[in-house]
């Protein structure tokens, strides 16, 4: 018998924290798949929630070669108020597309795009449901590094269906135009698996299905500035090593 999954839909309200029908709650609450796929689109979620990405920024004028292409597409002549005559036969300027480095899922990208055409709620947090009470298997201390001011602890527990989380508490102080992401990376520091953008104060990040803690034994909080760019910005300010 074929499982029927949510649809894309639902998994994208679901990450929005948005009510679901009776039926694909009741699913969601069961299928770890779903909830694995609700738990990827959340991190577009939390990191456009970001005050400093969520804030309206100041107006930007168009550069000049803006105009003079839709001149030259129109042949209209006459410039808007404010900007420079264009002549008709102007050379529309081509736009530079700037590769984008990807390490995460591109089902992000899609979760990110629709927060952005204004489905966002205010107050996104991060939140983790269903399952019975969750027993602790793990948990390691997030030692400050070098002269940071940051520290925490982290406990990976595990849920009565099997599902597992990261339980974190983050003793740092706020950050003005970056912010705090959650990483488990492989003792090499190399290969490195993404869990979402972390506030001071308790959070807890679903765990992806399959993970092998043990190749991934390092938790790492590092500090990220609002560049999109969606790979590890090499600082870090925390760390601790799961004994698993």
């Amino acid at each position: 018998m074929t499982v029927q999954h949510c649809p894309p839909e639902q998994l994208a309200l679901a990450a929005l924290r948005e009510p679901l029908p009776d039926d694909d709650a009741l699913h969601l609450a069961g299928c770890e798949l779903c909830r694995a796929e609700v738990s990827s689109l959340r991190r577009a979620v939390d990191a456009v929630a970001v005050p400093e990405l969520a804030a309206p920024g100041p107006d930007v004028p168009p550069p000049p070669s803006v105009w003079a292409g839709i001149a030259a597409a129109t042949g209209v002549t006459a410039a808007p108020a404010g900007a420079p005559a264009a002549r008709v036969d102007a050379e529309p300027e081509g736009a530079r597309v700037l590769p984008f480095r990807t390490r995460r899922r591109g089902v992000l990208l899609v979760a990110a795009a629709a927060v952005a055409g204004g489905v966002l709620g205010a107050g996104v947090t991060a939140l983790v449901t269903g399952g019975d009470q969750p027993e602790a298997v793990a948990a390691v201390a997030l030692d400050p590094l070098t002269d940071e001011q940051a520290s925490g602890r982290a406990e990976v527990v595990v849920r009565g269906d099997g599902s597992r989380a990261l339980q974190v508490q983050l003793d740092a102080p706020a950050l003005e135009g970056e912010y705090y992401e959650l990483w488990l990376i492989e003792p090499g520091v190399v290969d490195m698996v993404p869990l979402g953008v972390l506030r001071p104060g308790s959070q807890t990040f679903e765990l992806p299905a399959g993970l092998d803690l043990g190749a991934y034994p390092l938790v790492d909080v590092s500090v990220e500035p609002l560049d999109g760019d969606p790979t590890h910005s090499g600082v870090s300010v925390a760390r601790g090593e799961l004994d698993t």
